[in-house]
């Protein structure tokens, strides 16, 4: 797990994206970095920001049902 430190003016959702290049780790900050919310919306400069590491999916084998192969 890493650290990111708050610069004036940020908020969680633009650091998921900054971070993991995807909003939709904005809850999984949150769960990392208790009472962060707390904070509000815009969070002050100098807070360390606790960046949980990614978690992918495992690989799903497709299977085509109808139709030729490519």
């Amino acid at each position: 797990m890493t650290t990111y430190t708050t610069q004036q003016g940020d908020t969680v959702d633009a650091i998921a994206w900054a971070e993991y290049g995807d909003d939709g780790y904005t809850l999984d900050l949150l769960r990392a970095n208790p009472g962060l919310a707390d904070r509000g919306p815009i969070l002050p400069a100098g807070i360390e920001v606790r960046l949980p590491d990614r978690v992918t999916a495992p690989a799903v084998a497709q299977i085509r049902l109808w139709g030729k192969e490519a």
